[in-house]
């Protein structure tokens, strides 16, 4: 049925059926645009979770989305506008529609092939644009044609109405649609579905609503078509989702995509969580051993403070740092603060976690936890650092260290495990963000768990220790230790004396450059 300029005569034998058709004269476009307004910020939304195991969760990869979304909305509103006021024929509005539906299946599946094969080869910089617009533009640009459109089939729908009132009505609902949308990516759909069947089910939404609204085809072809491109979708995406050899689960978090699979390490045999893009942890199988080498420097406790009654450790990964401190400290309890909703189930499953009457979990922001806990803490690890694609910025300014100093004991100490170069440059962001930690920190150490002259990026651990004892890393307390890392502290403390601080930045709520500094290190990276 088309829904044409011609109006209906009333028939009061049969006032519902004229009730109907009044309706879907009405309000047959403003619902289709709501649909679609929807389908443009779901999309959006998604894309950014769809770049990010490759380059990360950073403003490159957001800023990317965005513009590039907006960019082919409004050469479709243009162009969009042309071809309505030349052709104003429903059934080339539906086809719009369609056709965008099948390219979003089509650029999803073409998205799995090039970013497997070009998603690492490419700069987290210039990666997410370019990835962009190959993925994102063509549809939005088709789906951004849709509101004038509406509006020039409307206003001959409703003649009666002027065009301010049209274009009113026509922005509204897709607007509204839009904002839907929004919140049903964020609050529903992200954290139940996974992204491939978002994008997908976003797209034979839109070929449903483009076929069915004004297309004309037989309707075997449409149920054989549809059967087709479902049946050959689900094959082609559940073939393409194995990423990681050996994957023991696969899953999409709220925040991050969850990857655990097993390998080695150092040959030995070890399974690993991957969140994005980062390799967040990773356990010796059969081994109670900590594998990477950063979590081993948690020990450092014990020659700041051994009275420890309560840790926080922010980040929980795996779960390996909290399960050392509880085997360490039988009387301590130990908070941890782990964003991702679903991660400490799943690590209870797959990395030997077990439930702790000592082992308090939030998911909640670290920040978040600090400011909201009624105690003080004897030791907090900062674990939240370890992804050089996606350092929380909030987490990394002078604010938040004054915040966890605060909520420390006296004589309480602070690690961070922080990923970074230290070689000497304006504007590095290891280097600014160790002026602003030494700010609030006056009695901190930095230690680098690789070389201190290393140029490179490597894992740098910060202390801040909130007493006014020096500590003497050369002392025979400390090189005696059958601890290697903490016997090996001296050689691997960085002397700050040899940097001029001046260049650098004290990083604040206000003003933290994290994306732009870090983006400065990558020719590091190798």
């Amino acid at each position: 049925m088309r829904f044409g300029s011609v109006q209906p005569e009333f028939d009061s034998q049969h006032p519902d059926q004229f009730f109907m058709q009044d309706f879907l004269k009405k309000f047959t476009l403003p619902i289709v645009v709501f649909i679609t307004g929807a389908c443009v910020l779901i999309i959006e939304i998604t894309a950014i979770r769809i770049l990010s195991p490759y380059f990360g969760n950073t403003i490159f990869a957001v800023s990317s989305v965005i513009s590039v979304v907006l960019l082919a909305l409004s050469l479709g509103y243009y162009f969009g506008g042309k071809i309505a006021d030349k052709y104003p024929q429903e059934t080339i509005f539906f086809k719009i529609i369609a056709a965008s539906g099948f390219l979003v299946i089509f650029l999803h599946l073409a998205g799995i092939f090039f970013l497997s094969g070009w998603g690492y080869k490419l700069s987290i910089i210039e990666g997410p644009i370019i990835s962009s617009l190959f993925l994102f533009f063509a549809q939005s640009f088709l789906l951004g044609m849709l509101s004038p459109f509406a509006i020039k089939l409307q206003a001959l729908r409703m003649q009666e109405l002027g065009v301010g009132s049209v274009s009113g009505q026509i922005f509204f609902w897709s607007t509204l649609g839009s904002i839907f949308g929004s919140l049903s990516a964020g609050f529903l759909l992200i954290p139940n579905f996974g992204v491939d069947k978002i994008i997908l089910s976003v797209g034979f939404l839109l070929i449903i609503l483009g076929l069915f609204g004004n297309l004309k085809i037989n309707g075997f072809v449409k149920i054989f078509l549809l059967f087709f491109l479902i049946s050959t979708c689900f094959f082609l995406t559940s073939a393409a989702s194995l990423q990681y050899a050996n994957a023991v689960f696969a899953k999409d978090g709220v925040y991050q995509r969850i990857v655990i699979f097993d390998g080695d390490f150092e040959g030995k045999p070890a399974r690993f969580l991957i969140q994005d893009r980062n390799s967040s942890a990773a356990e010796l199988i059969g081994s109670d051993e900590l594998a990477y080498d950063y979590t081993k420097y948690y020990k450092l406790y014990e020659i700041f403070n051994k009275d420890i009654k309560n840790a926080l450790v922010i980040g929980g990964g795996a779960y390996s740092i909290p399960k050392a401190i509880l085997k360490d400290l039988p009387n301590a309890t130990v908070d941890v603060s782990e964003i991702e909703p679903e991660i400490f189930e799943i690590v209870k499953k797959h990395f030997r976690v077990q439930d702790n009457p000592r082992l308090k979990n939030f998911v909640k922001d670290g920040r978040r936890v600090l400011y909201d806990s009624p105690k003080k803490y004897d030791l907090i690890f900062g674990d939240a650092y370890s992804s050089f694609f996606s350092i929380p910025q909030h987490l990394a300014t002078k604010e938040f260290f004054e915040l966890a100093k605060e909520k420390m004991n006296d004589n309480g100490v602070f690690i961070a495990n922080v990923i970074g170069s230290i070689e000497e440059k304006p504007k590095s962001f290891a280097l600014s963000e160790i002026k602003t930690f030494k700010s609030v920190f006056e009695n901190s150490y930095f230690f680098a768990t690789k070389l201190t002259d290393l140029q490179k990026v490597q894992n740098l651990i910060f202390v801040g220790y909130k007493s006014d004892k020096i500590m003497n890393f050369n002392s025979p307390e400390i090189t005696g230790s059958e601890n290697k890392i903490i016997s090996g502290l001296s050689e691997k403390l960085i002397d700050l004396s040899k940097y001029d601080f001046s260049r650098q930045y004290i990083l604040t709520d206000n003003f933290a450059p994290v994306d732009y500094l870090i983006s400065k290190e990558f020719k590091n990276l190798n």
